[in-house]
């Protein structure tokens, strides 16, 4: 019943990548999104908890180790896509069941049998096939510190996620705390960097008003700029009129309209969520964690469909790697 629930939870975190992979070619902030994402999550897991008259125990508030792990390993992976390369941090992140399963053997004494360590090496090398770059070398490792964190964090959070788990608290209850950790995070975050682009915006302002002090014909002057220029929380400086419009980047989404579409991409992560806690309660570990990270195979089935994306050999190879570990799995049970 373990796979059933993990495979489950590949196909939402699946459908969740392809809503974040769609969102990525749009003028967006990320912190805003997530925050969207969490407090969809939180409103979701709280409601149904009261409806459904769940448990509240104490058990529940790992699920503040849960969200301050999984807001760790956002951060960490957003960071390392941006000061690396986006291949490099992919291959770290498929790394994260080998953690899980390292560290579930020596935390509650979990192994794997000749059969099941089998299948296992066959889906970690499948998602490293898929994941991996060709222009991935050891010369070209920026970001390696972000993806490594990354790694560690994810891995930690599906490893409070099984803890949470063995100590029987209840799974709405739970993600409700979760939510509500990384939302707060992600607020303070998103708002902090709103500060900071408001601080610049008002230094960039004095700094124009002391040069138009001092040299008033060049104040009357176009500026210089190639285009407008946007900070991470999407807000844009003021760009002369003589700039060509074709140059300028796309505005960036309102407030609003970022937090609804995370709301909409929230549904897809708190779904994943309530089928991976399950299966975690009554599967190995390990192997849980291997078969949720199967959830690139949808995203490349998206890719090759909808984006006409083609498949290399390698990635082909490793499809048919990962499906033949799930494959192997199903038929040890």
């Amino acid at each position: 019943m373990w796979l059933a629930y993990a495979s489950l939870a590949a196909v939402c975190f699946g459908f969740r990548g392809i809503l974040y992979q769609w969102t990525s070619q749009k003028s967006i902030d990320r912190n805003l999104l997530l925050l969207g994402v969490y407090l969809s999550g939180a409103f979701i897991s709280g409601a149904a908890a009261l409806a459904l008259d769940k448990t509240w125990s104490e058990a529940v508030w790992t699920g503040t180790v849960m969200g301050l792990f999984s807001f760790i390993a956002n951060a960490a992976m957003y960071k390392g896509f941006s000061v690396g390369k986006a291949s490099l941090v992919a291959v770290f992140t498929a790394l994260t069941p080998i953690i899980v399963v390292v560290v579930s053997y020596f935390r509650w004494g979990e192994h794997l049998n000749v059969k099941q360590t089998i299948a296992f090496a066959v889906i970690m090398a499948g998602i490293v096939m898929i994941r991996y770059s060709n222009d991935l070398s050891l010369r070209n490792l920026q970001g390696v510190q972000w993806a490594l964190l990354a790694m560690a964090t994810f891995g930690m959070t599906d490893l409070a996620s099984k803890q949470a788990m063995l100590w029987q608290a209840d799974t709405l209850p739970t993600l409700f705390v979760m939510y509500v950790t990384g939302a707060t995070l992600f607020l303070g975050l998103w708002t902090s960097g709103r500060l900071r682009s408001r601080g610049t915006a008002v230094s960039l302002r004095r700094e124009e008003a002391v040069a138009a002090e001092t040299n008033p014909a060049a104040a009357e002057a176009p500026a210089a700029v190639p285009g407008a220029h946007y900070n991470t929380e999407g807000s844009s400086f003021p760009v002369a009129a003589s700039v060509p419009a074709a140059f300028s980047q796309p505005a960036a989404w309102p407030i609003r309209r970022t937090l609804a579409w995370g709301a909409l991409v929230g549904l897809t992560n708190i779904s994943g969520m309530i089928f991976i806690l399950p299966a975690f309660q009554l599967g190995i570990t390990g192997l849980v964690s291997a078969v949720v990270a199967t959830n690139v195979l949808l995203i490349l089935l998206y890719a090759r469909l909808f984006l006409k994306e083609r498949w290399s050999l390698q990635e082909s190879i490793g499809i048919l790697c990962a499906f033949a570990g799930v494959l192997g799995l199903r038929l040890l049970q």
